[in-house]
């Protein structure tokens, strides 16, 4: 049982006695960057809520290749993975922490009791659907009409929103995997957003400048 989270968003969100069973029943993990949370063909026995950190969610084709399909943080949590508890379906997915942090690990058996006694956390399940829903229709229009200058623009701000920082810690090779490119195609817009006074290009680190953000 967990005896205190200091974790005001989650009062924020669900009523005090779910809160309560929440702690009594889930368990808190630390994971560390590059943790690998949910796998491919494994099962999943636990739905987690991210408190603190990120975590990507990414996808393989039948080539074996990945690509990027959204970022869990700040209390999210993985439509996909609360699909496969409730089914006892083997993970289509992998989520890897992309830094440190914490989660609530919530166990398959509690899931759908909860949906029916508790309405914030059946809001939150049809929301944390909807928002994943979302995300990854934004992907695929960005992957089916946007060119790569577009997407990789995409997929730094969103690295940016989510740590609330400019300096970006990530590899060409590492963005070339996640939007199903090359690393040759990632460094030439890199630099050329570089040449336009956009960014600052460093080993496996990347400044975003303030014309950076003029233009989204």
């Amino acid at each position: 049982m967990i005896k205190d989270i200091n974790n005001s968003k989650l009062e924020g969100i669900f009523e005090k006695e779910f809160i309560k069973e929440l702690y009594q029943y889930s368990e808190l993990k630390k994971f560390v960057a590059g943790d690998v949370i949910m796998d491919y063909g494994k099962y999943i026995k636990m739905l987690p809520v991210i408190l603190s950190g990120t975590v990507k969610v990414l996808r393989k084709d039948d080539n074996g290749k990945e690509i990027l399909l959204y970022y869990l943080a700040d209390n999210e949590s993985c439509s996909m993975a609360y699909g496969c508890c409730i089914t006892a379906k083997k993970s289509e997915i992998k989520a890897v922490a992309e830094d440190d942090g914490e989660m609530l690990a919530i166990p398959f058996e509690k899931l759908n009791d909860w949906l029916c006694k508790y309405p914030s956390w059946r809001n939150y399940i049809f929301n944390s659907f909807n928002d994943r829903f979302n995300e990854l229709l934004l992907s695929f229009d960005t992957v089916a009409f946007g060119n790569m200058d577009t997407r990789i623009t995409n997929y730094l701000a969103e690295k940016h929103n989510r740590t609330g920082s400019a300096v970006i810690k990530v590899s060409h090779y590492q963005i070339a995997d996640e939007l199903a490119t090359t690393r040759v195609v990632v460094s030439r817009i890199l630099k050329q957003f570089e040449n336009d006074g956009k960014m600052l290009l460093y080993r496996n680190e990347i400044k975003l400048l303030n014309s950076f953000f003029k233009d989204k």
